[in-house]
């Protein structure tokens, strides 16, 4: 009896195949069974049978080993197919989001450097020099020149010196780290 070099190995299943023939074989009376004690030992005519029957059920078996196989190889690529369509959905959602939230901080960027445009110059750079200096920076580079200069000479040096170092380097074309 010949395998497919992919088929599992069931050794069992052929032990199991080899006692069933030779229990049937004893049970139903036939020729060439003997008993000894209380086991049946099939003589060397059954053997053949029992290997013939074999042979012929082991195309059978594989066939059918390898269409259970398929089968699960299905489910689980349409279980996978269905993941990625969920994952899919998720990505398209999550890349909505970031467009509404890009579309709102824009907005808002635009909102707050026009606050600032309007402020009157000591009062916009009180406020300037309290916030974080890299947003401070942002928005004076967003402002119109003659404005962020104008704010910064109501500045303390120190503070405008930090924001003029971060403006630099944020307008640097290589990396401004």
């Amino acid at each position: 009896m010949t395998k497919h070099p992919s088929a599992p190995r069931q050794t069992g299943g052929v032990v199991a195949a080899l006692a069933l023939a030779g229990s049937l074989l004893f049970l139903s009376g036939q020729p060439g069974a003997t008993e000894t004690g209380s086991e049946a030992v099939p003589m060397a005519a059954n053997a053949g049978e029992i290997e013939k029957f074999c042979g012929n059920i082991a195309d059978a078996a594989r066939d059918r080993r390898y269409a259970i196989q398929t089968q699960e190889l299905e489910a689980l690529k349409a279980e996978i197919d269905t993941r990625v369509k969920q994952l899919e959905e998720k990505r398209a959602e999550y890349e909505r989001w970031m467009k509404l939230r890009q579309d709102f901080m824009d907005q808002a960027s635009e909102n707050v450097v026009s606050i600032y445009a309007k402020m009157k110059p000591d009062a916009a750079a009180e406020r300037l020099a309290e916030m974080q200096a890299e947003l401070a920076a942002a928005i004076m580079m967003k402002l119109q020149v003659k404005q962020s200069g104008l704010i910064m000479n109501e500045m303390e040096r120190s503070t405008a010196a930090k924001l003029t170092g971060i403006m630099a380097s944020a307008a640097r074309e290589d990396d401004p780290t």
